[in-house]
């Protein structure tokens, strides 16, 4: 008896075996780990934040990773795979560089924040280039929904990234400027 594999409705065999199909399953395994850890790394960043705002900002943008997570799940689902996380080794780094950045500056001081954003951003562009890759990906393959799934969080993701970048001009750059190690 044969038994037959899940498809998206969308698909051919030939999309369904092919080598971008895999690279685009993979990364989206790889940004699911991505968000799944960094939903864990947000409340201590926030924690350690010194101003109200980016600490509100970082709180936001926890509750729209909670809602990329179950996006991805979805995504996984319209092209009739099983949501598996794998380890995604430049979001392990890039949340390893936020931790060093807390410990080596002062807490309480706008210096922290600064590294806070830097750090963030950094998390920030790695998504939007992660989701603007899958976006274009699942495009190509056919996977309509899936497309519109990841489009909105790459929305989203520029949007964190425009408030970070606020918040960095508004003044927590240029106040960190003058203080003292």
């Amino acid at each position: 008896m044969a038994t037959t594999k899940t498809k998206a409705p969308e698909q051919t065999d030939d999309v369904q075996e092919s080598a971008l199909n895999e690279l685009f399953i993979d990364e989206l395994k790889d940004i699911y780990w991505a968000e799944k850890h960094l939903a864990k790394a947000l409340p201590k960043m926030a924690k350690a934040a010194t101003s109200n705002e980016l600490r509100s900002a970082i709180d936001n943008h926890l509750t729209e990773t909670e809602n990329h997570i179950t996006r991805l799940e979805s995504a996984f689902e319209s092209i009739g795979k099983k949501a598996v996380a794998v380890k995604c080794e430049a979001m392990a780094g890039l949340i390893k560089e936020g931790d060093e950045i807390v410990a080596e500056t002062e807490k309480g001081s706008i210096t922290r924040d600064a590294g806070i954003i830097s750090a963030a951003q950094k998390i920030e562009h790695y998504e939007i280039a992660s989701y603007g890759t899958l976006k274009t990906l699942a495009s190509v393959l056919g996977y309509n929904e899936a497309a519109e799934l990841l489009d909105s969080t790459l929305q989203e993701e520029k949007n964190a990234d425009s408030t970070l970048t606020q918040i960095a001009e508004a003044g927590i750059n240029q106040s960190s400027r003058s203080e003292k190690k």
